[in-house]
């Protein structure tokens, strides 16, 4: 009789339990409903031609309120019209960066509060870097012959 006993508690009480977990999980997906989102459509373009810039790389980062990029994101890839979109970005700040070959690494946060974004992104060329050991663009050229060195052999 004992056994049958506490089998019917236990039974009782796992059915408890799984109704709390069914209600925690309902109360769940119905904030997770509420909570408002946003379609983002991006073009990628040259900044020097206007042409676009296909196969760039377009990667979402959900930034916390501390300002730290949060793990996970999303990668997408630009069509041949420089075009990509992604629907469902929940409200908030978005760390955007594209990434394409032959152009300069473009990142941006932005604050998603609207229910539809359209971002125009301009990518620029690389720039010349500056050398401490080389000659510069407007440098004076010294055409002087440096001073014979006095120790050398004659040939």
């Amino acid at each position: 009789m004992r056994t049958e006993t506490s089998t019917r508690v236990n039974a009782r009480a796992l059915a408890c339990l799984l109704s709390v977990f069914v209600l925690l999980g309902g109360v769940a997906a119905q904030k997770d409903a509420e909570e408002p989102v946003a379609a983002l459509t991006f073009l990628i373009l040259k900044d020097d031609s206007g042409k676009p810039v296909r196969s760039a790389a377009v990667i979402l980062h959900p930034v916390n309120t501390r300002g730290k990029q949060s793990r996970g994101g999303m990668e997408l890839k630009t069509d041949a019209e420089g075009k990509t979109s992604f629907d469902d970005v929940p409200y908030g700040t978005l760390r955007v960066q594209v990434l394409a070959s032959g152009f300069q690494t473009y990142g941006e946060d932005y604050n998603i509060d609207r229910a539809k974004i359209d971002l125009v992104i301009k990518l620029k060329r690389p720039q010349g870097q500056y050398s401490i050991y080389g000659n510069q663009p407007g440098d004076k050229k010294d055409n002087t012959a440096p001073p014979p060195d006095p120790n050398a052999k004659p040939q």
